[in-house]
């Protein structure tokens, strides 16, 4: 396999130094100029690989977006069923937040906040977080299909419900630094509400 050019690295580096810098000082918390020192890039190179600081930005959230898949896709490697996949997944996103003890959360939500002025970016969110539905949505389907969850209630609703409460938790993670709320999240809805002998409760 040929090495990629230089510029191809250093795009890659780029990107994945301001999805850091994204994540946990937001989008005008994130200066240029700061992502090009921390990866040794001259600042009058950055046109070089982004035609602005919001294509930049972009560029951050479709990498979030594939790194997700990647991460649910390895999940369900070697997982006996689709819930254990799904368990899997969680566990490592809580596993991330821990390691960062309890700060940036989900990069998705954070800027959804900030950047509902430009449509460009709210475009690429909405994107990502309908491609993380879909994802989940497909597990769900499974487990459905496998007898595990209710199949009285579509499965991409379902995930919306799992993903919507989910951000709800990490909001009350970073406020009370625990986990809890992340726990108790899983527990509600796998544990409880998408068990097949919960489909009579009312939706």
């Amino acid at each position: 396999m040929a090495r990629p050019r230089r510029s191809d690295d250093t795009r890659a580096l780029l990107i994945e130094e301001g999805a850091a810098g994204l994540l946990f000082n937001g989008y005008h918390g994130t200066g240029i100029k700061q992502v090009l020192d921390k990866v040794g890039v001259p600042k009058g190179s950055f046109y070089n690989y982004f035609d602005s600081k919001e294509s930049f930005a972009q560029a951050v959230i479709e990498h979030h977006s594939l790194c997700v898949q990647r991460n649910l896709a390895e999940a369900f490697v070697g997982a006996p069923d689709a819930l254990t996949g799904l368990r899997r997944f969680f566990a490592r996103l809580t596993d991330d937040f821990v390691a960062a003890e309890y700060t940036g959360g989900c990069l998705i939500a954070n800027l959804g906040g900030e950047l509902e002025g430009s449509e460009v970016l709210r475009g690429a969110l909405s994107d990502a977080w309908a491609t993380w539905r879909d994802g989940v949505a497909a597990a769900l389907r499974t487990a459905q299909a496998e007898g595990a969850v209710r199949a009285d209630i579509d499965a991409a609703d379902l995930a919306d419900l799992l993903l919507e409460s989910w951000e709800g938790a990490v909001i009350r993670m970073k406020l009370d630094r625990t986990v809890a709320p992340l726990d108790k999240c899983l527990r509600r809805l796998l544990d409880d509400y998408f068990r097949p002998d919960r489909a009579s409760v009312a939706v």
